[in-house]
């Protein structure tokens, strides 16, 4: 297994269903990583909102966003400073287009990276970069994103 050399970030941990920690008697089952804070059975809008205004995280992770407030949450805590790690169904940046909400911050570049992951053992994994961008019919991103 690969070795990563960077510092621990703060992390916060919106998790609606309980899918992503597995929290049993407030103890996370699944290794969410020493520096993580988990937020459970909330909504993701109100999630959050209430970690960045009271745990202060670096970054915050929740899966499955989507809807009008997800996005208004997202965009608030990315122009608090917060980085994000968001999941969210779609094969293609133009299925993911459908979505009025996803499209509008794909649009805006408040996402840095886009990967698809297949089901099938042949699947591959695709990074959208910078030319990636171009040739899907989206803007480049910045150098320096005034988001992230």
């Amino acid at each position: 297994m690969p070795e990563f050399s960077f510092s621990p970030k703060i992390c916060g941990i919106v998790d609606e269903r309980g899918e992503i920690a597995a929290m049993y008697k407030g103890i996370p089952q699944n290794d969410i990583g020493e520096n993580s804070d988990v937020i459970e059975n909330i909504s993701k809008e109100l999630g959050i909102n209430l970690l960045v205004r009271s745990m202060s995280p670096q970054i915050i992770v929740c899966d499955e966003i989507g809807s009008l407030e997800d996005i208004k949450a997202i965009q608030k805590a990315v122009c608090s400073g917060v980085k994000g790690i968001f999941t969210v169904h779609g094969a293609s940046i133009e299925e993911l287009k459908q979505n009025p909400y996803i499209k509008e911050i794909i649009e805006n570049e408040l996402i840095q990276r886009i990967i698809f992951i297949g089901d099938s053992p042949h699947s591959k994994i695709s990074l959208f970069r910078d030319s990636h961008f171009s040739q899907t019919g989206l803007s480049p991103m910045r150098k320096r994103s005034k988001y992230f």
